[in-house]
């Protein structure tokens, strides 16, 4: 429905679906970019192309995949122009913890939190992206395949070594 609207123009639709994805998508660019002013950025861009390209827009399934593969391909051509290399600051990266927990669970969730991100932005480009888009952005591995131009067995090869590598820095991390 909001697809429908989008395309006739309804300025609310527009404001809902950035509202609603918006998050999932900034994380992700995070996560891909290694910067979140950047991944910022790259959100803004997408949903610009949107607004420009919302009369000729045909979505074949989901509107998340959709501006989840968007974002991917925008950070990807960001990654390839620029070469980032920075490193995230992870203070404007929000974790998402649950309010019903104490302070002392809060602060273990937040350190976790920093581990895992700090992991994720250790992994190759390749691996890094079909986990996030995995995991963060709920893709199935055929259309993280498709988006990535390679076989699926290619893909759940990046994600299971990307998963390995991630328990593997992880393991060593706790061990410290």
């Amino acid at each position: 429905m909001l697809i429908w609207k989008l395309k006739r123009g309804n300025a609310d639709a527009l404001c809902r679906i950035y509202e609603k994805y918006r998050d999932d998508l900034v994380r992700i660019a995070a996560g891909l970019l290694n910067d979140v002013g950047a991944a910022e950025d790259v959100l803004h861009d997408v949903f610009l192309v949107l607004v420009r390209s919302a009369g000729n827009l045909e979505i074949r399934e989901s509107l998340k995949g959709y501006l989840m593969s968007c974002v991917a391909n925008r950070a990807r051509n960001l990654n390839r122009t620029k070469r980032v290399q920075e490193t995230v600051d992870l203070n404007g990266v929000e974790p998402t913890v649950s309010n019903l927990k104490g302070p002392d669970q809060c602060v273990i969730c937040d350190e976790e939190f920093k581990h895992l991100y700090n992991a994720i932005t250790q992994l190759p480009y390749e691996q890094k992206e079909a986990v996030l888009l995995r995991i963060q952005g709920s893709m199935k591995f055929k259309d993280i395949a498709n988006l990535q131009a390679t076989s699926i067995k290619t893909t759940l090869s990046r994600y299971s070594y990307g998963l390995d590598k991630l328990r593997t820095m992880l393991n060593k991390e706790a061990e410290k």
